[in-house]
């Protein structure tokens, strides 16, 4: 069975010539809708829900349209669409879906700006951590965006119920992820260490730690380490096949949610790929 495809036209409506385009999410979806894929519509979270992750202080300066950010702009209705995109995690992780919705969330803290960043990287509010918080289970979450989701360990780093692992690209944006803390395990990666280098780091890493426990998987699927993309680690496409298998082989229950993967023409073909080999096609 095909998994289920979470996306809102509304999360086209801002951002057009960033390089976070409207355009690579459409085209995306263009791509998975041929592919066969069933879409769901999300509704926006609740208020009451943004609090699983951040500060009150700092959902009233995103509304207001006070952020100062130069990676994360105040658009005009920015919040209620950043509302919507974890609305998309959530209805991602009731269904065990794949949230093909923006803007992306792993760089956004509690108070925003994470610390001991420069940015808040396109970020406006962290969507899969706001739905992990929901579900009350004991999780995995997987980070494979070629960033390092700096925001998603500050508001995690030293729960007992979350174990979080990301491969990232090291040194790079966000400067952070150097080293592993608490239940925070990264593994940083030299710029276009390639394919053997990568799946090796990550079955590595997924052997280290103890599934027992965890009730369900939470992937920050980011494909930005794509070769040529922003974070690139030199991956192919098909390397998010080969991925996708990786997370198969955990047996868990498991929800996607989109972050970053700058290349607009390849995008749907990596995520459909992730898709493909986590579903045993």
């Amino acid at each position: 069975m095909k998994t289920k495809i979470i996306f809102s036209p509304k999360c086209l409506d801002y951002g057009k010539g960033h390089i976070e385009s409207p355009e690579r999410v459409l085209k995306a979806k263009d791509f998975l809708t041929k592919k066969g894929y069933e879409f769901l519509e999300p509704k926006p979270a609740p208020l009451k829900a943004l609090l699983q992750a951040h500060k009150d202080s700092y959902l009233k300066k995103l509304k207001e349209g006070k952020i100062e950010d130069s990676d994360t702009p105040n658009y005009p209705q920015i919040f209620e669409i950043a509302r919507l995109s974890v609305g998309g995690a959530i209805l991602a992780s009731k269904v065990f879906g794949f949230s093909l919705m923006r803007p992306p969330g792993h760089h956004a803290g509690k108070e925003g700006r994470a610390i001991g960043a420069m940015t808040q990287g396109f970020c406006y509010l962290n969507n899969l951590a706001i739905a992990v918080k929901l579900s009350k289970k004991n999780t995995l979450i997987l980070d494979i965006d070629g960033h390092h989701g700096n925001g998603t360990e500050e508001i995690f780093k030293g729960d007992e119920k979350i174990i979080y692992i990301s491969l990232h690209r090291y040194p790079f944006y966000p400067g952070t992820g150097f080293k592993s803390e608490n239940n925070c395990f990264n593994f940083p990666l030299k710029a276009e260490c390639g394919e053997e280098k990568y799946l090796k780091t990550l079955e590595g890493a997924l052997k280290r730690i103890d599934l027992n426990a965890i009730e369900q998987v939470a992937v920050s699927a980011g494909f930005d380490a794509l070769e040529g993309d922003l974070a690139s680690l030199g991956l192919s496409p098909n390397t998010f096949f080969k991925i996708g298998k990786i997370i198969r082989r955990l047996k868990k229950p498991t929800f996607f949610v989109l972050e970053g993967g700058y290349l607009v023409e390849t995008l749907g073909e990596c995520i459909d790929n992730l898709l493909q080999g986590f579903e045993g096609q």
